[in-house]
């Protein structure tokens, strides 16, 4: 089954409101994530700050799945913020991660602004891959609003 553009809103808005659920942090930001299989089944959800300081969303999700499951060949990982491509506290990025687990597929709200990172550009790297990139910029703002205690913006 094909995602339609109404699957992919209502998805990103449910880790949308996951971020919500993060503890608030001045290094990082909150984020969410959920994994969807093909026929638009929930497979796994997360958000950053999950399991331990440093989890992000997208590895907090996927550490719930066996790293082989067959599902993730054809799923979808909507995140609220665009999949880290550089990090300082694990030795994986959530794009290697992602790429790791073989998903096709990500859906975005905004990419990662330089408040922490400088050139994090996720979205280019899951490309370079093979991997469909899509973001729903309109939803930027509701992504951004669990991480007002931070500067930046999803146009910064």
């Amino acid at each position: 089954m094909t995602s339609t553009p109404e699957a992919d809103r209502r998805w990103l808005l449910t880790a949308i409101d996951l971020s919500r659920l993060c503890p608030p942090s001045t290094t990082a930001f909150s984020v969410g994530a959920v994994i969807v299989d093909a026929n638009g089944n929930e497979l796994s959800r997360g958000y950053s700050r999950e399991t331990d300081p440093h989890v992000h969303a997208e590895e907090a999700a996927l550490a719930k799945l066996p790293p082989n499951d067959p599902r993730l060949k054809s799923a979808t990982i909507y995140s609220s913020l665009e999949p880290c491509n550089k990090r300082r506290s694990r030795p994986k990025t959530c794009t290697q991660l992602i790429l790791q687990a073989g998903i096709p597929r990500v859906v975005i709200a905004w990419k990662e602004p330089p408040t922490f990172v400088t050139a994090a550009d996720g979205t280019r790297a899951l490309t370079a891959h093979g991997v469909t990139v899509i973001t729903i910029p309109d939803l930027a703002q509701a992504a951004l609003s669990a991480n007002t205690h931070l500067t930046g913006g999803p146009d910064s």
